[in-house]
């Protein structure tokens, strides 16, 4: 009877423990490249793309059907009962069957021929669609994931800012108690305190927003995500030629060749529609057999009749009042209009080479200049409030000052991950986005609360080694060493700060 009580003790603790390794496994924080495995797995998007892939390839075997011999047979039978109306009552009884066995082959059908070269354009542009829809796989989960940082970090700044002005409302009501201060003070306390509380509640619900669209790419919810911290460096893209840019684009941009391959099969529906107006050819043979009865073949021979045919066939269409000239102006027109989406995607592609690297170099420009403000803004910070207690600056001094300083702190944040989402959407432009590419960045990545990876940390030194973070249930592919002294990302070089 006592060991009832032991036994439960053991296997309550059993329970604990495995309830803490399931927390501390749910509550592990996901990686760039765990994520990358989730969805490819789990996104509907890419999930569909591949499906449409799958169904286009089936268009060559389709095509490729119409020039192949085709092979048909076919059988019947019946019962005759004919009956006559006459004095003497005549009856008339008998059973027939028939089969038939044809066999055709196309000599000439360009129309046909044309749709089979056709196909293997219309192949080889699904080959294309796929491979976009797996660079906006990489693009919108890295959108996604730096999105979710982004709201963190904005967030994170806020209710910093909070803090600060409830310190400050603080200190102006014990100033006023004091006799040292106006009630105004207090007032303009209250009301910064009031509206950064109301964004608070704002950047909350774009956290989870955010955390939203993520989940729907991943086909899961996610609680923590590794960080990007704030000694990574972006320096400058490579190369850091923007000519170079615009003569990969012009080369390499999916959309590009895509519409090149559009091109061509709006060409091909004008020589299939063409088509309508040539001669076709054809040979056939035919075998059939008819039992009608002794009836009918009795005057001649009691048996089965067998026919086999062996023949050419020539079809020339000398009039399909107007349809087929109607469809070769329509697909003229099509073929036109393809043209000029090639020439519209020529130039897309150069402008937005053009746009994601000014885009990346303005970025990191931008941050270095904020990284500046930053520092002054603290120091203005701390010298006003120093001013405050000394009497030389007022309340209102201080409140303008941690504004100005937590504004910049976002400002920051979010200049940092939109650089690094440009400079995939450049590599992207250029053809050259990839799995390698969130692979690259993986490396950088930390836990969150790791120091030097917050908005508010002061010291932002850089880690001295990958943290240890459990792998994916799924291989993950290869990825650059642990402890990179400089990786790529997007076309940029990226690397820790040095001590």
């Amino acid at each position: 009877m006592q060991k009832t009580p032991r036994l439960g003790g053991r296997i309550a603790a059993i329970l604990f423990t495995l309830g803490l390794a399931l927390t501390a496994r749910t509550s592990a924080a996901i990686d760039l490249t765990q994520s990358w495995q989730l969805a490819l797995m789990h996104d509907p998007l890419y999930a569909a793309a591949r499906a449409n892939y799958r169904a286009m390839m089936e268009k060559m075997p389709q095509a490729r059907s119409a020039l192949l011999p085709q092979v048909a047979g076919s059988a019947a039978g019946g019962y005759l009962d004919s009956r006559a109306n006459t004095a003497f009552g005549q009856v008339y009884q008998n059973s027939n069957s028939a089969w038939a066995l044809t066999l055709s082959q196309p000599i000439f059908n360009w129309s046909a021929w044309q749709t089979y070269e056709q196909s293997k354009l219309v192949v080889a542009s699904a080959e294309i669609q796929l491979q976009l829809a797996y660079q906006d796989l990489v693009l919108r989960l890295g959108q996604a994931y730096f999105d979710v940082l982004a709201a963190q970090d904005t967030l994170a700044a806020l209710e910093a800012e909070q803090r600060a002005n409830g310190e400050q409302l603080a200190s102006a009501k014990r100033r006023f108690d004091m006799g040292k201060a106006t009630i105004t003070d207090t007032y303009e306390s209250q009301s910064r305190y009031d509206l950064v509380t109301a964004n608070i509640i704002a950047a909350r619900n774009t956290v989870q927003n955010a955390k939203d669209i993520l989940a729907r790419i991943l086909g899961q919810p996610t609680d923590q995500l590794s960080v990007l911290p704030y000694s990574v460096v972006l320096p400058s893209p490579v190369p850091n030629q923007l000519q170079q840019w615009s003569d990969q684009a012009q080369a390499a941009n999916l959309e590009l060749i895509r519409a090149q391959l559009q091109t061509r099969i709006a060409e091909s529906d004008v020589e299939i529609a063409k088509g309508g107006n040539y001669p076709t050819v054809s040979v056939f043979a035919s075998s059939s057999s008819n039992t009608l009865g002794n009836i009918v073949v009795q005057p001649y021979y009691n048996g089965r009749t067998v026919d086999n045919v062996v023949g050419v066939m020539v079809s020339v269409p000398f009039y399909t009042g107007g349809a087929v000239s109607s469809r070769i102006t329509e697909k003229s027109e099509l073929q036109q209009k393809a043209t000029y989406d090639l020439e519209a995607a020529k130039r897309q592609a150069l402008q937005q080479s053009q746009q994601y690297f000014n885009g990346v170099t303005a970025g990191l420009a931008r941050i270095k200049g904020l990284e500046a403000s930053e520092k002054s803004s603290r120091a203005s910070l701390q010298a006003n409030q120093t001013g405050y207690e000394v009497g030389v600056r007022i309340n209102l001094d201080v409140l303008n000052a941690q504004q100005q300083l937590y504004n910049t702190m976002r400002e920051l944040a979010l200049a940092r991950y939109n650089t690094v989402i440009t400079g995939l959407r450049l590599r992207a432009n250029s053809g050259m986005l990839s799995e390698a590419d969130l692979v690259a960045i993986n490396p950088l990545l930390r836990e969150p609360g790791t120091p030097g990876t917050s908005i508010l940390d002061l010291q932002r030194t850089p880690p001295a080694a990958a943290s240890q973070r459990s792998q994916p249930a799924q291989p993950a592919p290869a990825t650059q060493p642990a402890q990179p002294s400089s990786t790529s990302l997007s076309g940029l070089r990226l690397s820790a700060r040095q001590p």
